[in-house]
């Protein structure tokens, strides 16, 4: 990023694209910054670049019913005013925060009285699509089968979980990612350099770490990096001097102060962040399950659900390889409990690196699974004779107990080693085969032993179709 972002005040810019909109004065730099046609759009070349699906879609003006989304400030409103005006289209805006039902059936009916009386199209842009509730939602729904309006939602939810399943359906679903450095970089060259909507006309000198600074700490987010720019040039004085405005590292870090991480509680920035806490745990990586933990406590992550999720790991990836662990994740749980936050940070920490760095086996947890599939998809099985109970008799005719002529249940601390060959559960069905890893490796020798102690006492015997089974 070499001399990329010094004073550019001298140089003309470019006639300004027809699509230009009147500036007000009082207009933040990234609402002034935002693209004014398609080519000056920046990032979301994985829907946009030549060839790609939604570009080939707004160049052919074949669509109907869009929603993007993603994280803030990636260019959601931007690109759909961008595709209202390459269609040429009338735009209506509105928020799914303060809009209601009345102000849909509003627009719309301005949409029908323009497309009777002019034939133009309106596309309806509303923002935060997943603040409408479900009514909110539906009626818009028989105005996008008739045509009426080109629909255009935006929301930094997952749509598939926060809007209704016969809108989705209804449109083509784009998700629009975190913009990249290069994008971030290419949108602060232009502020600094445009001299009638970014900064061209002042002498700026925006230093190359304090660039590196803001691009890397606004977390993909062009609104965050422009908004934290326009504040580092408006309060900093220029030089008596020479009149220049001299952005360095300091301002530039105070400007955008603690960083924005992107991180919702209740979507998908939470929902990514735990999966890959827990993936990292269970692929050995000390190091990322680490940082994962860092980011979900520095966004204020509910420490008791990270307890909770280790706990759950402790048994879920590690367990016989070294049943240890959940003792550390039940003692770090409680200590959570215990002393709060930030303090909280450290069991959390000891919890998490002790499970990525231990042994792993899932032998466990597959087996309770498949012991609960067989009873929920086959035949329960009775409890063999040898196994019941003896306090609840069956009262005889004459009152007296029952007498039970099966084989009588051997208890295994009677017998050398505490094992005595013998079975537990009909048919020999086996739902525990431990593995190799760490302690594990133990556990399969015993077994093995037994296995073979039980062999020898019982030979395999015919089958028989008429076991005791309910």
């Amino acid at each position: 990023m070499d001399d990329l972002f010094i004073d550019k005040g001298a140089e003309t810019a470019s006639p300004a694209p027809s699509g230009l909109q009147k500036l007000s004065p009082t207009m933040p730099l990234a609402s002034r910054m935002r693209p004014r046609v398609l080519e000056e759009y920046i990032g979301q070349e994985h829907i946009l670049g030549d060839g790609r699906l939604l570009r080939r879609a707004i160049e052919a003006d074949r669509f109907t019913s869009l929603i993007f989304y993603g994280p803030p400030g990636v260019g959601k409103t931007s690109l759909a005013e961008l595709i209202a005006q390459r269609t040429v289209s009338r735009f209506i805006n509105l928020s799914g925060v303060e809009s209601n039902v009345a102000e849909i059936r509003k627009a719309v009916e301005a949409a029908r009285q323009f497309q009777r009386t002019r034939g133009e199209v309106t596309t309806l842009f509303v923002d935060e699509i997943h603040r409408f509730n479900k009514s909110q939602q539906d009626v818009l729904l028989p105005h996008i089968e008739r045509g009426t309006v080109r629909f255009i939602g935006a929301t930094t939810h997952n749509p598939y979980f926060y809007v209704n399943s016969p809108l989705t359906s209804r449109s083509q679903v784009f998700q629009l990612e975190p913009l990249t450095e290069d994008d971030l970089g290419a949108i602060l060259r232009s502020a600094v350099e445009d001299p009638e909507r970014g900064f061209g006309k002042k002498a700026l000198n925006l230093r190359d770490d304090a660039a590196a600074h803001l691009i890397r700490m606004c977390d993909g987010d062009a609104r965050k990096l422009l908004t934290s720019l326009e504040l580092a040039v408006l309060t900093t004085e220029p030089d008596e001097d020479t009149g220049e405005i001299s952005i360095d590292l300091a301002a530039a870090e105070d400007s955008i102060q603690r960083k924005t991480v992107v991180y919702d509680a209740d979507g998908d920035g939470h929902y990514d962040t735990v999966s890959a806490f827990i993936k990292s745990m269970r692929g050995c990586d000390p190091d990322a399950t680490l940082y994962w933990l860092a980011k979900m406590l520095y966004a204020g992550e509910d420490i008791r659900f990270i307890a909770r999720r280790i706990v759950i790991a402790a048994s879920e990836d590690v367990g016989m390889a070294d049943s240890n662990a959940l003792r550390v994740a039940v003692a770090a749980q409680q200590a959570v409990e215990f002393i709060g936050m930030p303090e909280a940070r450290i069991p959390l920490a000891h919890a998490a690196v002790y499970l990525a760095t231990a042994p792993k086996s899932n032998r466990a947890y597959a087996g309770i699974n498949a012991a609960m599939k067989d009873i929920a998809e086959g035949r329960s099985l009775a409890v063999p004779p040898h196994l019941r109970t003896k306090t609840r008799k069956k009262l005889g005719v004459e009152g007296g107990a029952v007498e039970n002529d099966e084989t009588a249940y051997l208890c295994g601390h009677d017998y050398e080693d505490g094992y005595v060959p013998q079975a537990y559960l009909p048919e020999g069905r086996v739902y525990y085969e431990p593995s190799s890893n760490g302690l594990e490796q133990r556990v399969a020798q015993r077994l093995n032993h037994w296995h073979k102690q039980f062999e020898e006492n019982n030979p395999p015997a015919k089958k028989n179709s008429t076991e005791d089974e309910s």
